[in-house]
């Protein structure tokens, strides 16, 4: 058996990896680059070895300072995680040769699934069923558009190393390709170190339905059943769960047949998941085969009973599977939320910052529910534009899918992240979605559904407004010094104390009046003023380890909300009743001293990022809409549009320059 383990990643899955290795017995070496020095999967560990600077290319994806790290340190294995080296088929090789255990596949394995145009043609040789499209080595642009053409649109370009919706655009017409293949080949370059790229039909309403094998060193082979992977923005998944809906066992056994049949064409060893695209009719076709643990693994773990991780482990010391096909079996529904540090209303642009709070549920136990939190940060640890911005993942399951809804619905409103913008309004919009809840999935309904679900900002509720105005008192009485003329607890000679606050939401100003008869200092009578609505209130607040958030309780008007403030700089986040809303106190003295300046005609960057194309120079006409530069941030592409039909004044930014968000970026007449 494997006793000491060094792991090649970071965050959750590192966080995961170390706590299946600890109950193990399992000794644990993690890596850390300048940004994660004092990360959780760093403390979880029993040694850590720096590697490098913050950017992954500095750090997590050198593979000759990661092999180095794990010869000194006496490392038997290394688990790549999923990401960065877990698929590189180089990395896989130097680990044999160095006398290292990869738990992955074989390197001949990863080389086969790495080109998807090279792993299509072995699975038309082994009979599972195949996407029309070109999968083929010419690359030149001008074939790769007449190809386009014949397939009929509309086309879908993936970059052939890729994964993860990186590389991949969707063509809806011939006037759009030559663009869209610029692009696919420049995100494929920079995130895989290939720019080839293969074409398929893009198909109209296709559910995205991944079977999970497993393989052993002995020629054994299994599929631990499916997950419906259809729910995505981007390319990318958004919810997963297991098993699929409306899922016959019938196809359950053909999907698992090929899934299998996929694994044996390459002699595959350890865990890997393929990739299926299915069309509403029933009819399934071969995506690509990810030979790592997917995100996704936890559903399969719930539903299954199952550790994978260990599993990994074991199979890759050379023990066998421990159970056949036939051995097999599932109960119940799960399914897992990925809380992201982005914004929906923004396009689901990545957030960075420092997490003020983060409050997430705790594992809890029911007699036929779980919850289960698979997390890599903690409470001050910052979201940086170096890696995936995920925060979190949630994974419930209950007896039925309408169950393991609710209980999701009740995890994302104990939910509480402060200090980045996050998915999870957004999230808890979608369990409740009409077409969710029917199981009527596919990778558009996210598209489809976008009036409910990416609806305008609400205002903010009165009981937002109550509870910041609380904590503002509540942080204002704790700040009491013994100088008679710094207290602000609004003691009159006659009893009586008004005073308004203004909070702005958003451009919303709100105006809200607090009414004070201070019989004693102990016992004050309020009523707070909102909207011309008068509400008696009281609070009371409980001890937190931060000053800086509040957990309270408030009667407003005899109705008991509880409720949570997250306080930093003069922004108040609000959480209750499953809300979130944003407040900033109105400081009228430094209003004039805080005007943001506004850029006409100017456009910004809405994240922090690399320049990479600028596609105008000063002086140039342009048409609204036309792509004007190209920034990556947080392993995506970005482009900026022209906002208007006008001449480019000046750009402010060459090619490879480093830009914080809000730099404006080009000035347009």
């Amino acid at each position: 058996m494997i006793t000491t383990l060094l792991i090649a990643n970071r965050g959750e899955i590192a966080c995961r990896v170390a706590t299946t290795a600890r109950k193990m017995g399992i000794r644990t070496i993690a890596v850390f680059s300048d940004a994660d020095a004092d990360s959780k999967h760093v403390a979880l560990c029993d040694v850590a070895i720096r590697i490098g600077a913050a950017p992954a290319r500095d750090s997590y994806l050198k593979a000759d300072v990661i092999l180095q790290a794990a010869i000194d340190s006496g490392a038997q294995a290394i688990h790549p995680g999923y990401g960065f080296l877990s698929e590189n088929t180089d990395f896989a090789q130097a680990c044999a040769q160095a006398g290292l255990i990869f738990v992955g596949p074989p390197a001949a394995a990863i080389a086969a699934m790495g080109s998807k145009s090279a792993a299509k043609t072995l699975m038309a040789q082994a009979g599972v069923p195949l996407v029309p499209g070109y999968h083929g080595d010419n690359q030149d642009p001008v074939f790769l558009h007449q190809q386009a053409d014949q397939i009929g649109y509309p086309v879908l370009i993936k970059a052939s190393a890729g994964g993860g919706g990186k590389g991949m655009r969707v063509v809806s017409s011939t006037e759009e390709f030559d663009e869209a293949l610029i692009s696919c080949k420049r995100e494929s370059l920079s995130s895989f170190s290939d720019e080839r790229v293969l074409l398929e039909r893009y198909l109209q309403k296709p559910r995205h339905i991944e079977i999970q094998v497993f393989a052993d060193q002995h020629g054994n082979c299994v599929y631990l059943f499916e997950r419906d992977c259809s729910v995505q923005r981007r390319h990318q998944k958004v919810i997963e769960e297991a098993p699929a809906p409306d899922m016959s066992q019938e196809r359950r056994r053909a999907m698992g047949d090929a899934a299998i049949a996929a694994a044996r064409a390459v002699k595959y060893v350890g865990a890997g998941t393929v990739e299926f695209i299915v069309e509403p009719d029933g009819r399934f076709y071969f995506m690509e085969m990810n030979t790592r643990l997917q995100v996704e693994h936890p559903v399969t773990e719930m539903i299954t009973g199952l550790d994978l991780v260990e599993w990994q482990l074991r199979v890759a010391a050379g023990e066998p599977l421990p159970y056949v096909q036939e051995q097999l079996q599932f109960c119940g529904h799960a399914i897992e939320a990925r809380i992201y540090a982005e914004n929906p209303d923004t396009g689901f642009l990545p957030s960075v910052g420092t997490l003020v709070y983060l409050g997430l549920p705790e594992h809890v136990a029911f007699a036929n529910a779980e919850v289960r939190v698979d997390g890599g940060v903690r409470t001050g640890d910052v979201i940086s534009p170096y890696y995936d911005p995920m925060i979190a993942k949630l994974i419930v399951r209950g007896a039925t899918r309408d169950e393991a809804r609710a209980r999701m619905l009740q995890a994302l409103a104990h939910t509480h992240v402060s200090g980045v913008h996050t998915n999870v309004a957004f999230l808890s919009r979608l369990m409740t979605d009409t077409a969710f809840a029917a199981g009527d999935l596919d990778t558009g309904l996210i598209e489809r559904q976008r009036a409910t679900l990416l609806p305008p900002v609400p205002a903010a509720r009165k009981e937002a407004l109550a509870l910041a105005t609380a904590a503002l008192l509540t942080i204002e009485a704790q700040q009491q010094t013994s100088d008679p003329w710094s207290i602000t607890d609004g003691w009159r000679v006659t009893g009586q104390y008004q005073r308004a606050i203004t909070w702005l939401d958003g451009e919303q100003a709100h105006l809200v009046r607090l009414h004070q008869h201070i019989v004693s200092a102990d016992s004050p009578l309020r009523q707070i003023e909102i909207d011309e609505q008068f509400y008696s209130a009281h609070w009371r607040v409980h001890e937190s380890p931060q000053t800086d958030v509040l957990h309270m309780d408030l009667s407003l008007a005899g109705i008991r909300i509880t409720g949570l403030v997250a306080m930093r700089d003069g922004r108040f986040q609000v959480f209750e009743s499953g809300q979130s809303t944003t407040l900033i106190l109105r400081d009228l003295l430094a209003h004039s001293a805080d005007q943001e300046l506004e850029h006409a005609g100017g456009m910004i960057a809405p994240m922090p990022g690399k320049i990479i194309a600028i596609n105008f120079e000063a002086g140039a006409s342009v048409r609204r809409g036309q792509a004007l530069l190209v920034m990556e941030a947080m392993k995506m592409e970005h482009t900026i549009h022209a906002e208007a039909d006008g001449i480019i004044k000046e750009v402010f930014f060459m090619v490879g320059d480093q830009v914080s968000d809000g730099a404006v970026l080009v000035s347009l007449e």
